[in-house]
């Protein structure tokens, strides 16, 4: 068992806080050694408390995700209006089935070595769902309510210089207080920084770039100085210097503080021949401080940055680095799947990775402020962030919901989310809201500009938008006009009027599409349905489904390409995630989305591909669909899809041809948008190639795809899946690190004996792993799944899933076997550094 350690802070604190280590200033992660229990006493916050019977764990840590599911858990009787509903009806699966109600404890022990009189000390929590009650030593050092956000206290007079100090815990998760799985406990990370009396405070820097041309970048840093003695502050010098990506120093200066900067020191740095960040080349600088007292080192702080520029030019578009940039984005919530909401870089690394192959450009953290390795993530891997903050202001969606808090607590979490990713590159945007009840009440703009005047007063250089499903509404009450940027969720029909009436000239689709599919499930016959339900509480992946407020994604491709004023979209939503399982409000055991254009293992589904197909220019797609695994559709209708950014395709089935298809650019935003235009699909003539009447029959699917010259330019086969005869294994990453965190995600197919997926097989699949790891957790995408996520076997679901390897704190090699009744079992060998 590692002890907690005093960590050598490089670029991953630098990105979560802005910091470093120096000789005056270090940070204790405490990892390991807690203790958590679901009990609830008064005397868990006793230094003499015997913990030892308590589980053990580490932080992060997310209890709830271990189950097991019940229809019980947080059943919720209501009517959900965002979804418009009327009247209330119990809803057992809204919040994943798991339970996350309720209190938990958890307690660490723990020597500061760099601790003693003179210094100070602050408690950071990433986040902590949720109510967090903090003891140290016995006496409260404080409270903080919402889950999702990052807070910290100054435990300097709590804390014991050369002494063992016991830290304890309270988190509560009240009942009807989320409308999706939420996560609980200690799911982010906790530090404790130390640091000399007068030192930079969390979250300490403010940096800007008002300067941009190829030449040079002119870098605005204020820093702020806490803890000097206030007759002393003229013998403080901060010295900043700034370096490139590559780690050369490009710029320094030196300034002395006087009495009239109230203990912020304002600096100008000058960089020759910038690097620009953006999304495919996201470049990162480093402003590294160091605070003197006279000669003595006092603190030294780092900012990690970007030197970018970011615009919105009504009737022209959003630009960065003075290029027009569409958003291409999607929504994201922020559990990991079968790991819950507890925070992982792996996992997290991972969905941005598949983002990006999919053509993403942007992210809104919806409905909850983002984890800091996300956000890092986002800075290195050159993705865009919308961060956002509620989901409920005053009035309240759930009954305990953040309308409890929101009077008391808005402007501190808002400030300090504020605080915390104001220099990070990849934010482009502050989102204040979604969907609140406020929209359609008179005079209620005036806290949405109460909120929007924060973000102004706090950071002038990022934009304001909050996501607004009642357009009728707040295009006619002030309440789309108060906002910088004007968000709309769904109803793109009412784009026009919007854009007729409100002074902005710009619309953002902050929340589209909520297309619902199941991956590798087909219905029949292929029509445009509104909230289908069938008896296997499964939707069609022919992507013709949507909810009954929402569409397809070709209703919006339509309007992001044909209206000039319309700057892009954030689709609902990129993974699917635990809880929300519409349609199926009512039917356990459904308990998770079927939103995602990938499912919650991972895996993309069709829908994948046609985004690609349209999002990612630098790639070619070509996708077909349906797998052609029907043992019961022989000399039935059944049409045949393909997603690709090719023109032109011609369909083959058992060699022969189906004929040629084209996509249809005749059809527009403006000849479209009528009811049989939309049930004909003529927006998907547009963007993907149908051929409706093909009959099935055993055997091969081929297409070939031609460039607009009329060239053969790719060809793709699928053929019908034999006797399953074997188990297919790819790991995301053939290498991990040995820091007994690091994760492998490996995709199990069951295939036939020439390697074709059998997309019907659902056999269950155990596996073992032996080395320098362990099996960690397994999912399948199934939303009406309620096998656990922790054991080590599973049911396939459209003849795949995927099981997720960790690595151990040594290195060697981890060996993964997948094996199952009937079929040969295959190993897979995983590298640990």
């Amino acid at each position: 068992m590692k002890k907690n350690y005093f960590a050598v802070i490089l670029l991953s604190l630098s990105m979560m806080y802005g910091t470093t280590i120096a000789q005056s200033r270090s940070e204790l992660l405490l990892e390991e050694n807690w203790r958590f229990t679901r009990e609830d006493q008064e005397g868990f916050t006793s230094v003499n408390y015997n913990d030892s019977k308590w589980q053990q764990v580490t932080v992060p840590h997310d209890w709830a995700i271990y189950g097991p599911f019940s229809a019980n858990n947080d059943k919720q009787h209501v009517a959900i209006a965002q979804d418009g509903q009327k009247q209330a009806s119990e809803h057992a699966g809204r919040t994943g089935g798991l339970p996350f109600v309720g209190v938990g404890w958890y307690r660490n022990k723990f020597m500061v070595p760099k601790f003693n009189k003179g210094k100070k000390a602050t408690i950071i929590f990433d986040g902590a769902m949720s109510n967090a009650t903090v003891y140290l030593n016995g006496k409260k050092v404080g409270f903080w309510p919402y889950g999702y956000n990052t807070f910290h206290f100054d435990i300097t007079e709590f804390l014991e210089a050369g002494k063992e100090n016991t830290l304890a815990v309270r988190l509560e998760n009240f009942p009807e207080s989320s409308r999706w799985y939420p996560g609980a406990g200690l799911y982010r990370n906790v530090h404790v920084v130390v640091t000399e009396a007068a030192h930079i405070p969390v979250w300490g820097t403010q940096l800007s770039t008002p300067v941009i041309n190829k030449e040079f970048a002119k870098v605005n840093i204020k820093t702020k100085l806490v803890g000097a003695d206030q007759h002393a502050v003229e013998n403080f010098l901060l010295s900043t210097e700034i370096m490139d990506p590559k780690g050369k120093v490009v710029s320094v200066v030196k300034t002395p503080l006087s009495k009239y900067d109230q203990d912020v020191f304002s600096q100008e740095l000058v960089v020759l021949n910038p690097v620009l960040w953006d999304t495919e080349n996201p470049a990162l600088y480093t402003a590294v401080s160091k605070l003197y007292e006279g000669n003595e080192l006092r603190d030294e702080y780092k900012t990690t940055f970007g030197i970018r520029s970011i615009e919105i030019i009504p009737n022209k578009g959003f630009f960065l680095n003075g290029k027009r940039t569409q958003f291409k984005g999607v929504c994201l919530h922020h559990d990991l799947g079968p790991l819950g909401a507890a925070v992982n870089d792996a996992a997290i690394r991972r969905q941005i990775r598949i983002m990006k192959d999919m053509g993403v450009n942007a992210i809104r953290t919806s409905h909850n402020m983002p984890a800091p390795e996300f956000v890092k993530a986002c800075d290195e891997m050159g993705m865009m962030l919308m961060a956002e903050t509620f989901d409920e202001w005053k009035e309240p969606k759930q009954k305990n919901g953040y309308n409890k808090y929101f009077d008391q607590w808005a402007e501190k979490d808002l400030v300090n989310l504020i605080h915390h990713y104001r220099n990070n590159p990849s934010v482009v945007m502050w989102c204040i809201g979604n969907e609140v009840p406020e929209q359609g009440m008179v005079g209620a703009a005036k806290i949405a500009k109460f909120l929007q005047d924060i973000c102004f007063r706090e950071d002038p250089s990022r934009f304001v938008t909050q996501g607004m499903d009642q357009p009728g509404s707040v295009i006619n009450n002030n309440f789309a006009a108060t906002m910088q940027v004007a968000g709309f969720n769904y109803r793109p029909f009412a784009y026009p009027e919007a854009y007729k009436k409100l002074p902005q000239q710009l619309i953002l689709g902050t929340e589209t599409a909520s297309t619902i599919s199941s991956r590798g499930i087909y219905k029949f016959p292929v029509v445009r349905r509104s909230m289908p339900i069938y008896e296997d509480l499964q939707v069609s992946s022919y992507d013709v489904e949507h909810c009954g407020w929402s569409d397809l994604p070709e209703d919006n491709f339509i309007q992001h390409d044909d209206l000039p004023y319309a700057i892009g979209e954030f689709v609902w939503t990129g993974f699917d995630y635990l809880g929300e399982p519409t349609p199926y409000y009512t039917n356990w055991p459904s308990h998770s989305s079927l939103f995602g254009i990938v499912d919650l293992a991972g895996i993309p589904k069709d829908r994948y591909y046609l985004y690609r197909s349209h999002w990612n220019t630098a790639a070619n797609t070509l996708h077909i669909l349906p797998s052609w695994n029907f043992k019961d559709r022989v000399g039935q209708t059944t049409p045949v899809f393909v997603y690709t950014n090719y023109p032109t395709a011609e369909l083959f089935i058992n060699g022969k041809s189906q004929g040629r298809k084209t996509k249809d650019t005749t059809f527009t935003v403006y000849n479209t948008g009528d009811k049989k235009s939309l049930n004909d699909f003529d927006r998907q003539k547009r963007y993907r190639l149908m051929w409706m009447d093909t009959k099935y029959e055993p055997g091969t699917v081929k297409v070939i795809a031609y460039d607009a010259k009329g060239n053969m330019a790719e060809e793709k086969e699928i053929r019908t899946a034999g006797k399953p005869h074997h188990l297919e294994l790819k790991a995301d990453r053939m290498q991990l690190a040995a820091n007994g965190k690091d994760l492998s995600f490996v995709l199990v197919n069951v295939v036939d004996k020439d390697g074709n997926l059998c997309s019907e097989d659902t056999r269950e699949i155990s596996f073992k792993a032996k080395g320098a790891g362990k099996f960690h957790a397994v999912a399948n995408g199934n939303s009406a799944s309620l096998e656990s996520f922790q054991a080590p076997k599973m049911k396939a679901f459209s003849g795949q899933l995927t099981a997720i390897v960790k690595s151990d704190e040594k290195q060697g090699v981890i060996y993964f076997e997948a094996s199952a009744k009937g079929l040969k079992s295959t190993v897979i060998k995983i590298e640990v550094k």
